[in-house]
């Protein structure tokens, strides 16, 4: 499929092309086009060429708008204070470049896909077997399926990698209860042949790890038979290992169930938690003593760094293989980066990892580059995010400064946004399923949008009073935009949606076109950086834009020529598509109606 040439790329080659024209020298020259307040854009590169040309910049800007053909692409082209080019298209540019995206047959909408596209894995979504999912894992879930997504959108290929908690010294006090107690996983409220809910899942789960917990911290002779287990277990006993799988299988219950709430999809296949690299621990740990880059340091194995010292002023090393033998949390994140590079042939290896542990991960990616595992044609990378926090603007506990149970938080929000549904339910004419439906996609895009509306790297506040309001920068407003179009063409008869290049339009028709003609530019933005808070910025400004024009356009009206009215259904429907596309890229639902 051909991607369709935004109107700033179309721009973009024309002073291009006359710059060279003006300054022979400077082939390819970048006229460096922005979006523009006064103008449609604004080429601000001439005063740089002007300068190394030796070359006045208003008179150089000047050859340069001399040489520029006004056609059916520019309507006005003028030199703007010291040298700058204010640009304005035609309305038929316009237009018929939004008609090419709309007509794109592979419905992308234009969207352009990578030039070199690559493999990328990403490390996202890493909850601990036997544990509840709480509101720490809401960032690296919702961050990461949202790459991902948008990375697939593009045409990268992407292999997801869930790096679960599912080996450790707890699995032995685990493994030697259940043995000890063997009918505590059986469910106790499940009806025969019904299936395991993930809310049973956990109780049971809890519930053993409790009592657990209780008789290895009052019982010498039991803590004595766990810490044996531990050893069994990393020795691979078959019936140790029988024990440990169905924790590890009651507890992929639990994590669909909630994965499935925050309405994501999670293969069993991209599940490879840390004991997936077992094998690989001893050969990993052989490699970096070989080649020097770790080294014996008080009978355990170490990587040091020149940059990372302690409160004393004493190196701080990365701890592969512990003295007493057993492998700690890089040997593992190094036995994975071999693994996602060698075998699974990666480029790009991204973390969505909580930005507390960033010094460890630039340990162990700086060990990788030493060993010769990353270089410059494969590159890691942690996308770190910040905290969630409460209204008091303390990370987020319950009153008992507990930590938030994920399920507990989304079902809050659900129940929130269930009641904004209701409201508007009768004036719409929704059905009870369908409010309990819609309910579920607002509260849970409520959450995913607050996330992903902020910057990853920064603190945000929960406040879900805020997330679920009809005002503001929230995924409940982009949703009733969309609903709101949606009606529109369904009112709309026998009146279709069709492109009319020929027409004249007003200024906020021509704001709206100018910010759709943005979207494939700005996707491809987004992918580079790994930025999904900027596609949630361009959505917001998009249901701006139609909100401004639909109170100052009528799109319905027999007073309007036929033609006028089919334009601006065009005009709507595009944004309605676009808005679905760039949603789901977010993974937040858009109902029909609201």
């Amino acid at each position: 499929m051909a991607s369709v040439t935004s109107l700033t790329a179309h721009v973009h080659q024309r002073l291009s092309a006359a710059l060279t024209a003006a300054l022979p020298e400077t082939a390819d020259a970048d006229p460096l086009l922005r979006r523009s307040d006064r103008a449609d854009f604004q080429a601000n590169g001439i005063l740089a060429l002007a300068k190394k040309a030796k070359a006045n910049p208003r008179d150089l800007a000047t050859q340069v708008v001399d040489r520029v053909v006004k056609d059916d692409l520019i309507e006005d082209i003028e030199v703007s204070g010291p040298g700058f080019l204010n640009v304005t298209v035609t309305d038929r540019a316009i237009t018929q470049t939004l008609a090419d995206r709309a007509t794109d047959p592979a419905d992308r909408l234009g969207v352009p896909l990578l030039d070199h596209p690559g493999t990328t894995v990403i490390d996202y979504a890493q909850p601990n077997v036997a544990k509840e999912m709480h509101v720490g894992h809401l960032r690296s879930a919702v961050i990461g399926d949202a790459v991902a997504q948008i990375l697939e959108f593009v045409g990268e290929t992407v292999v997801k990698r869930h790096h679960i908690g599912d080996w450790g010294t707890q699995f032995g006090m685990l493994i030697q209860y259940l043995d000890e107690h063997p009918h505590e996983l059986d469910r106790k409220s499940a009806g025969d042949g019904a299936a395991e809910t993930g809310e049973e899942a956990m109780s049971n789960l809890n519930r053993l790890y409790k009592a657990a917990r209780t008789l290895f911290d009052s019982d010498e002779e039991f803590k004595t038979r766990a810490r044996r287990r531990v050893v069994d277990l990393q020795a691979g006993d078959p019936a140790t290992l029988a024990t440990w799988q169905r924790f590890v299988d009651e507890s992929k219950v639990y994590f669909f169930s909630v994965f499935e709430k925050l309405d994501m999809e999670i293969q069993d296949a991209d599940i490879v938690g840390e004991s997936g690299y077992n094998d690989m621990l001893d050969e990993t740990c052989r490699l970096l003593e070989e080649s020097g880059v770790a080294v014996r340091s008080e009978g355990a194995l170490c990587v040091f760094f020149d940059d990372v010292k302690g409160p004393d002023g004493n190196p701080v090393p990365l701890i592969v293989r512990k003295s007493d033998g057993g492998y700690g949390y890089a040997a593992t994140d190094l036995s994975a980066i071999r693994n996602r590079v060698f075998d699974l042939k990666a480029d790009t290896l991204l973390y969505v990892v909580d930005a507390r542990q960033s010094l460890h991960f630039k340990m162990v990616f700086e060990t990788a580059r030493r060993a010769g595992w990353l270089n410059e044609r494969t590159k890691a990378q942690q996308l770190a995010f910040g905290t969630v926090l409460g209204k008091d603007g303390k990370p987020f506990k319950t009153r008992e400064g507990e930590t938030v149970r994920l399920v507990d938080l989304l079902d809050e929000a659900i129940d929130r946004a269930t009641a904004v549904v209701r409201e508007k339910a009768e004036k719409v004419g929704l059905s009870e399923e369908e409010i309990t439906e819609n309910g579920r996609f607002v509260g849970v895009g409520a959450v995913k949008y607050a996330d992903l509306s902020t910057s990853a790297v920064r603190d945000y506040k929960f406040d879900l009073d805020q997330m679920v309001s009809l005002n503001g920068d929230t995924s409940v407003y982009l949703q009733y935009a969309y609903a709101r179009i949606r009606s529109i063409l369904r009112k709309a008869g026998d009146a279709r949606p069709l492109a009319h290049p020929e027409l004249a339009l007003e200024p906020t028709e021509r704001a709206l076109g100018l910010h759709l003609d943005q979207f494939g530019e700005l996707l491809l933005d987004v992918a580079a950086g790994y930025e999904p808070h900027k596609l949630a910025a361009y959505l917001y400004q998009l249901a701006s834009h139609l909100t401004t024009f639909y109170d100052q356009c009528q799109v319905l009206s027999d007073a309007n020529p036929k033609e006028v009215v089919e334009n601006r259904l065009f005009l709507v429907d595009l944004t309605a598509r676009t808005l679905h596309q760039g949603m789901a890229l977010l993974g937040i639902r858009t109902p029909d109606r609201l």
